[in-house]
């Protein structure tokens, strides 16, 4: 059998990890469940892995990556930055509603380390990659739709985060689509305005020289 590289231990760790704490929660996630779930002997994770800790960064990064790649796919140069918005925030629902799990265990993770003193770093951190990923899909979907934001991109992307945390946890709990989809409308709606054309923008500065 062919001896594993250090990057696919680490990738079969992270997704053995998430596995087990969809199952059996993040207190059920030890190093020698996750080791078990990937079917690995227990010295195998330090070889990828300096610490349990260590994983788990590397698992929230994982999930919100994926996330926001299937977001970014959705973006278009035909499409309005209204309907760009809309459209990611339903190809991240339809993540929730396929792998329901999967967000419920980034919210166990979320409050797990609010609790825990030694992870009392790890919530900023889940978050601040949260805001980062959506900056990104925000960036990359003005450009498409040829507009640009009003407010610092990183306003706009904390607005939508709210936004997407509380879609999560009022689907979790109720399971209600058609509610979800008007939160989504609602939320695309919001962000929507704080765009505006480049070529207005361009306009303005262009008059703004005149008068000077």
């Amino acid at each position: 059998m062919a001896r594993m590289s250090v990057a696919d231990r680490r990738a079969a760790l992270i997704l053995a990890a998430l596995r087990v704490i969809e199952r059996d929660g993040v207190h059920g996630a030890t190093t020698r469940a996750i080791v078990a779930e990937a079917g690995m002997p227990l010295a195998s994770f330090h070889y990828a892995f300096l610490s349990r800790d260590e994983l788990i960064r590397e698992l929230i990064r994982t999930v919100v990556e994926t996330e926001g790649q299937a977001a970014s796919e959705t973006l278009s140069e035909q499409a309005g930055i209204r309907t760009s918005i809309r459209d990611g925030l339903q190809a991240y629902f339809d993540l929730l509603v396929a792998e329901p799990n999967r967000e419920q265990a980034m919210f166990e993770l979320l409050h797990y380390s609010l609790r825990t003193e030694e992870l009392h770093d790890l919530p900023k951190a889940q978050y601040s990659t949260y805001w980062k990923t959506a900056a990104s899909v925000l960036e990359v979907g003005a450009k498409a739709a040829r507009v640009q934001w009003k407010l610092p991109v990183a306003e706009v992307a904390r607005l939508l985060v709210t936004f997407i945390s509380g879609l999560t946890l009022a689907w979790l709990a109720d399971r209600d689509a058609e509610a979800a989809a008007r939160t989504m409308d609602f939320a695309a709606d919001s962000l929507a305005v704080l765009a505006e054309p480049i070529s207005d923008l361009a306009d303005a500065k262009t008059n703004q020289s005149i008068e000077r």
